[in-house]
């Protein structure tokens, strides 16, 4: 009968290490400013992960070092600074390590992405599944006999460290004085319903990593059987099909597109980079922004159009002279987004630099990326599995990578060293925006402070007010730094930046001359 009992102290240590995770998560970011406390909450929850699997850490796996490390690297952008992309990049490394010491990670990295996207899904409900399958389990085996051994488990340690601590109170002045400190209500008050809510949530998230589970829809799909080396029938194809879809169709149509993509290739290589003047009352703003995102769309048009054309195995894949003109047009799809960087480019030259901007670069780049893997699948013979792996890796390698650029000083510093106040040319520096970006922008708006130190009396209300305002945002930014929770590197060199440049001095207002004064 004891082997009916083996799952409550599972789920109940289980428990017990959630509910110390939500205390800590408590201590670490309830009203407190998001900082180092994010890396140090990630490191212990991949330390109760560990220790609820120890099975899986106590092998003689010679890559068994290869799991923390990884984990630690995914963890150390939150040590850079805290953002959703950090959070978001810890989350996925989290999720993978626990499925890895359950045993129930994929060794392809498609299907890995595929387990991940059903873990998030199903994240957020584990909690409350598993509490439902543990009662019936409580029904099914005697619901008695289980809660008693749960609670016999504490029953004699908590009386016993209660008894104790009453000896110490009683014998120990300085533990009697700590006791009258307790105020029972005040600890009531701190029970709040947004509280009680962050709790639940923590609670709820945490669990999904103690106990990782994937959704039962996914764990019973069949996996596919291998192919059997038959040599199959030719099927049944009709007309119709053969005439649009066929290979001479492919093969008219990758001339044709091939033509227009040329055409689209000497447009830009003429205008964008051989600077040959434009047509009357066009632009090159214009040239440059109507054209960037349109051209992305063309680009994965033809990814899409390459990948049905050429399967692995399709009559067309082992025509010589449509891989060719597949080549050159992939090729052409790569200069095109070239092309649309540099129109990008141009436009930001004119119109400053946003998050959205630099984040149309980096798609434009993993869009390159992915029209090479492309012709790289060709070449090889690699199957889809294969590309779609190759580029999940490209875009993990590059969102990491995001992690530790500080994008708000890049758009910072580029707006205000390209702004009309500071060149002559351009459009005027959008101060409100710059305050927006946060922290990050404050160095660049110090030069841009002391460079229209000197300029026309007549802006100097609005240099007044800008320097009201930035002193304003440098004293709160300075005020929640002192909180060691939001300490990260990026703050700390940001603080000793600052401190180098010393204190701000807002200019007072000029007052009129007054005769006899």
């Amino acid at each position: 009968m004891t082997h009916l009992l083996a799952p409550a102290p599972s789920y109940c240590r289980r428990f017990g290490v959630a509910v110390l995770l939500v205390a800590l998560a408590d201590f670490f970011f309830y009203g407190q400013p998001a900082g180092i406390t994010w890396f140090l909450f990630g490191i212990a929850l991949a330390a109760a992960v560990a220790a609820l699997n120890p099975l899986s850490l106590a092998s003689n796996d010679r890559w068994l070092w290869i799991r923390p490390a990884a984990l630690l690297c995914a963890l150390l952008p939150l040590v850079e600074n805290v953002s959703p992309l950090s959070v978001s990049v810890a989350l996925a490394a989290m999720a993978v390590f626990a499925l890895s010491l359950a045993g129930r990670l994929r060794s392809s990295v498609a299907r890995i992405a595929r387990q991940l996207l059903a873990f998030v899904i199903a994240a957020p409900f584990r909690f409350v599944g598993d509490f439902l399958r543990w009662r019936k389990a409580a029904r099914r085996h005697g619901r008695r006999r289980i809660r008693l051994a749960a609670i016999a488990v504490w029953a004699m340690p908590l009386g016993l460290g209660l008894v104790f601590l009453a000896l110490f109170g009683a014998a120990n002045p300085v533990i009697e004085y700590w006791f009258s400190l307790i105020d029972l209500f005040a600890l009531l008050n701190l029970i709040q319903l947004p509280r009680l809510i962050f709790w639940l949530a923590v609670l709820a998230g945490v669990w999904a990593f103690l106990r990782p589970r994937l959704p039962r829809f996914l764990r019973r799909l069949p996996r596919p059987a291998r192919p059997v080396r038959v040599e199959p029938a030719a099927p049944a194809r009709t007309a119709i099909e053969d005439v649009l879809f066929g290979k001479a169709a492919i093969l008219r149509a990758l001339v044709v597109f091939n033509l227009l993509f040329a055409m689209q290739t000497g447009l830009d290589a003429t205008y964008l980079w051989g600077g040959v003047a434009l047509p009357d009352g066009l632009t090159y703003a214009a040239y440059a922004h109507r054209g960037a995102y349109p051209l992305i769309v063309t680009a994965l048009l033809a990814a899409g159009f390459v990948l049905a054309a050429l399967r692995p195995g399709s009559e067309t894949s082992g025509d010589p002279l449509i891989r060719r003109l597949v080549y050159a047009w992939v090729a052409q799809n790569i200069m095109l987004v070239i092309s649309s960087m540099l129109r990008l480019d141009l436009y930001i030259g004119i119109y400053a630099l946003t998050y959205l901007r630099i984040a149309a670069f980096v798609w434009m780049g993993l869009v390159a990326a992915g029209l090479a893997l492309i012709i790289a699948r060709i070449a090889l013979g690699k199957s889809s599995e294969w590309l779609l792996s190759a580029n999940l890796l490209t875009l993990s390698a590059t969102l990491y990578a995001c992690c530790y650029v500080n994008f708000a000083a890049t758009i910072a510093n580029y707006n205000v060293d390209h702004s009309y106040e500071m060149t002559g040319q351009g459009v005027p520096l959008d101060t409100q925006y710059l305050r927006s970006l946060g922290p990050g922008a404050l160095p660049a708006l110090d030069r841009f402070l002391a460079h229209q130190a000197n300029g026309p009396a007549t802006d100097e209300p609005c240099r007044r007010d800008l320097a009201i305002a930035h002193a304003g945002d440098e004293a709160a930014y300075r005020a929640e730094q002192k909180n060691w929770r939001a300490w990260s590197f990026r703050d700390w060199r940001l603080i000793r930046t600052l401190d180098k440049r010393g204190p701000l001095v807002v200019p007072q207002p000029s007052q009129p001359s007054v005769p006899g004064r």
